[in-house]
């Protein structure tokens, strides 16, 4: 998708106090009073800029400010809109491309704190411990407070072997330092295993440009080790942070034969898109666990509420992060970087928003074990809590805290919780388990 904007050149000239404004073309929808204000308000800003360059303690990095304010206006339209410098963009052309240098982790911005979404799998993040929900207050002992997510992510990328420290703080502990030596990054976003010798299970942790071909050569990879067709599926997307919509869909679509995946609404009443599946699928009628939890996003979300609506699989976790929209990269020009936009919501092929609300399990199962003392000691983590997140139009709120309806009994002494009840699921064939009502 290419999105352009056109005629929106702003002119600052800046010599001494003298500051002007010209060659801004505006919608033609756009109130004569409304561009008024506007025009105003980028006279205002040019004057505040022009002050902070003759009067400001220290000489300022104009180009380094206007960046900040760029940012900072697209920071405040919700938390997946900002800016990319021209080294940014080409980072991050490189992450969804499958390789990069860096710590191998997903993140987003709270309260001016980095806060960890998902440590990718066998990667440095993960390998040291770091877990959905920390937050990182400072690389090399430099607090992070006053950077905005890229240049966060800038400092934490380096030269394969390098070493950085990060401060991390955790719900319940107080703050502490994690060494990490960086390393290419080639994360192999899908794994499998054969489970109980008949359980097909893959494990997708982000969706990039490889994302669709590794599954498929996990599939048939995984047929061969059964020698045919599986007794169950299990697809693990818990902590999958999201990335490339195409992918959610290309995923989506191996599952399914025929049908709407997922559609997509912008601003204008035009802009409706509505993505099928193909006929085809794999493992056809075999019974299948889509596994997920509160570090599920976006693209994740994309494939659970597809395989949820269309009655494909049964979702077993708790409830995912809730991110309902789509950002679209728009480069700005060789030089000039590119803006990651949001520029439209996304709904499950039962027409339901899950913005803000996320993805609620048919089988609510948590992973550790929480008493009703430790509720109000849970730290709130999802889309609904980030700062200026987009609100849910159907006006549906997030589920608050609460006992899930299964978790570890006190004696339990293996190693995943919820793997363990997907697999008792396919086993004892409880897949007719009531539906969550607002599951569609």
């Amino acid at each position: 998708m290419r999105a352009m904007l056109t005629g929106a050149a702003i002119g600052v000239v800046l010599g001494g106090l003298a500051v002007g404004v010209s060659a801004f073309a505006w919608p033609e929808s756009k109130p004569a009073d409304s561009r008024a204000e506007t025009y105003r308000q980028l006279d205002l800003f040019a004057e505040v800029l022009a002050r902070a360059r003759a009067d400001y303690v220290t000489e300022i990095d104009e180009a380094e400010a206007m960046e900040a304010a760029i940012n900072g206006m697209l920071g405040s339209l919700d938390p997946h809109s900002s800016y990319m410098s021209a080294d940014d963009f080409e980072a991050m052309q490189v992450q969804t491309s499958g390789e990069y240098g860096g710590l191998g982790i997903e993140v987003t911005m709270e309260d001016g704190f980095v806060k960890v979404v998902t440590p990718m799998d066998d990667t440095p993040a993960s390998r040291a411990g770091l877990e959905s929900g920390d937050l990182l207050t400072a690389i090399n002992g430099q607090p992070i407070v006053g950077l905005n997510i890229d240049d966060a992510v800038r400092d934490m990328r380096g030269p394969p072997g390098s070493e950085i420290i990060v401060t991390v703080l955790r719900e319940g502990e107080d703050a502490f330092d994690v060494t990490l030596k960086r390393e290419v990054i080639r994360p192999k976003s899908v794994t499998w295993e054969v489970k109980d010798g008949d359980i097909a299970y893959f494990r997708i942790s982000t969706f990039n440009e490889r994302t669709t071909d590794l599954l498929e050569d996990a599939i048939e990879e995984s047929s061969r080790a059964i020698d045919g067709r599986p007794k169950g599926i299990i697809l693990d997307l818990r902590n999958n942070g999201g990335g490339l919509l195409d992918q959610a869909i290309s995923i989506s679509d191996k599952f399914l034969s025929g049908g709407e995946v997922v559609s997509t609404i912008g601003r204008r009443p035009g802009d409706i898109a509505r993505y099928n599946a193909r006929s085809g699928e794999v493992f056809k009628n075999v019974p299948m666990v889509v596994l997920i939890n509160n570090g599920s996003a976006s693209a994740s979300e994309i494939v659970a509420g597809a395989l949820q609506d269309r009655g494909r699989a049964t979702i077993l976790g708790t409830t995912s992060f809730g991110k309902g929209s789509v950002q679209t990269v728009i480069p700005l020009g060789s030089d000039r970087g590119a803006i990651r936009l949001t520029t439209s919501r996304y709904y499950t092929p039962s027409g339901r928003s899950i913005q803000a609300t996320g993805i609620e399990p048919d089988l609510e199962v948590a992973q550790s074990r929480i008493s009703e003392d430790q509720l109000d000691k849970i730290r709130r983590y999802s889309e609904a809590d980030l700062p200026n997140a987009l609100s849910n139009e159907e006006g549906a709120q997030r589920r608050i805290p609460h006992l899930p309806d299964d978790q570890p009994p006190e004696d339990y002494d293996g190693k995943d919780y919820q793997l363990d009840r997907a697999l008792e699921v396919l086993h004892g064939g409880q897949l007719t388990a009531a539906r969550n009502p607002n599951a569609g």
